[in-house]
């Protein structure tokens, strides 16, 4: 059987009377999974930024407009 290592991470917050804490056990190929997902996630919010932001660049009159806004 594969051995794996694992990577284990702790957090804890506390507001007032609340307290939250969790613990978290990982292996490599886990932390290199939520890598590609996290990546993915910011490139994806770059692309809609680039989509809704285009129209601002393909009129600049209205742009020019509103720039004392």
């Amino acid at each position: 059987m594969d051995q794996h290592t694992f990577n284990t991470a702790a957090a804890s917050f506390k507001a007032g009377n609340i307290k939250l804490a969790t613990k978290v056990k990982i292996t490599n190929p886990g932390v290199l999974a939520i890598g590609g997902l996290v990546s993915s996630i910011l490139l994806s919010t770059t692309v809609l930024v680039w989509v809704l932001t285009s129209a601002t660049r393909r009129h600049p009159v209205p742009t020019g407009l509103c720039r004392g806004c």
